[in-house]
């Protein structure tokens, strides 16, 4: 189906997504902004709906399963590429420190820590018992409530 050719109408009637997808699959593969605005001239919108619009879309194309974002930033059809091209978006660098920091933080069984502590502390003079709030409620019966 070309896009190029379909009235303005028709056009109208498909959603964002199914237009991105047959500009996809007439052109081959492009970077969010060059298809958003593609589909704002194909669908004549004013040029503030891509400013507004944007973010939107780029939400729109990354839950949607038939495309996916390449390695140069660019958004293809996913049915054209194997799993080991797809962008795999996660923090590698705040992992990685977390990763560090549990080494750092965990005692092996044939390590033994220098700093034991031996449960002797401050704290424990300040722990609240959450059922020490409750010791001097008592249970009354209906039939005593309404006597008084």
């Amino acid at each position: 189906m070309k896009l190029a050719k379909m009235k303005k109408e028709d056009l109208e009637l498909l959603s964002h997504k199914d237009i991105t997808y047959y500009i996809l699959e007439e052109e081959g593969k492009m970077n969010t902004a060059d298809l958003f605005k593609k589909v704002v001239t194909l669908l004549e919108l004013p040029d503030k709906t891509f400013e507004e619009k944007i973010g939107d879309y780029y939400t729109l194309l990354t839950t949607d399963k038939r495309f996916i974002l390449l390695e140069d930033g660019c958004w293809d059809l996913r049915s054209r590429h194997t799993s080991d091209k797809i962008v795999k978006v996660t923090e590698d660098e705040d992992e990685e420190d977390e990763e560090e920091e549990i080494k750092e933080d965990t005692i092996l069984p044939d390590e033994e820590e220098d700093n034991y502590d031996s449960g002797d502390t401050d704290e424990d003079d300040d722990y609240d018992d959450a059922n020490e709030d409750l010791k001097d409620l008592v249970v009354v019966d209906e039939d005593e409530l309404e006597e008084n």
